[in-house]
C-alpha cells in the first residue's frame, strides 16, 4: 500500500509545483482615452463601429458596438481581426473596469479569463438596468480562441464576484469556444452568439 501511496503523493506535489497563483489584476477601460476605431459605419449606413483598447499587458480588448449593444473580445484576434460577435438581446454596454484572471509562473504573468461588468436593460423600459458579469475566456496568441464562457447576474446576488471568480479559474483554460455551453448562474437575460 505505501508503494502505491508514495507515487501518488509525489504526483500531486508535482502537479502542484507546476500550477501558479492565480490573481486579479484591474484595468480601466474609457472608449475615449484607451481606444481606437479601426472599422465604422458610412454616414448614413447604421450606427456599428468596431474598436481595438488596451487591455492588460499588450493583450487588447476588442468592441464591437451595433444598434446600442456591445460585443467584447478579450486577446489577440484573427489576423484579419474579425470576432465573434456575443452579445445580449437587450441594449447593453460595458463597465469601466475589466478584472483580468492572471496565473503567474515565476516571472510569467499570464492572463486566462476576464470578468466584465455589464448593464443591460430591461425589456419592460425600467429605469435601472440589469447588471451581469461576463465571465471570458482570453485568447492567446497562439491560439486566438476567445469566448464567452459564462454569465452570472449580479443584481441581487452578493456571491456574484466569488462565483464569477470561481467559474473562470474552473473552466476558461480549457473551455472549447464555438463547442461547449457557457455557465449560466441565476437568470442573466438572453445573450447569443453569432460566428463571422
Amino acid at each position: 500500500m505505501r508503494a502505491i501511496l508514495i507515487p501518488l503523493v509525489l504526483a500531486g506535489l508535482c502537479q502542484a509545483a507546476h500550477a501558479g497563483d492565480i490573481s486579479s489584476v484591474y484595468t480601466d477601460l474609457d472608449w475615449e482615452k484607451d481606444c481606437v476605431t479601426y472599422a465604422q459605419a458610412a454616414e448614413g449606413e447604421g450606427d456599428w463601429a468596431s474598436l481595438a483598447c488596451s487591455g492588460y499587458r499588450g493583450y487588447p480588448v476588442l468592441i464591437g458596438f451595433d444598434d446600442a449593444r456591445e460585443s467584447l473580445f478579450y486577446g489577440f484576434p484573427s489576423s484579419d481581426m474579425t470576432s465573434v460577435w456575443e452579445s445580449f438581446s437587450g441594449l447593453n454596454t460595458a463597465g469601466p473596469r475589466v478584472e483580468w484572471r492572471i496565473e503567474t509562473n515565476g516571472d510569467v504573468a499570464i492572463p486566462f479569463a476576464v470578468i466584465h461588468r455589464r448593464e443591460v436593460s430591461k425589456p419592460d423600459g425600467e429605469d435601472k438596468p440589469i447588471q451581469v458579469l461576463v465571465v471570458a475566456k482570453v485568447a492567446q496568441p497562439d491560439t486566438q480562441q476567445g469566448c464567452t464562457i459564462g454569465l452570472v447576474l449580479a443584481t441581487g446576488n452578493p456571491q456574484a464576484n466569488d462565483q464569477a471568480r470561481k467559474l473562470a479559474d474552473e473552466k476558461a483554460k480549457t473551455f472549447a469556444c464555438g463547442k461547449d455551453k457557457r455557465v449560466l448562474i441565476g437568470n442573466p437575460p438572453d445573450f447569443g452568439r453569432v460566428d463571422n
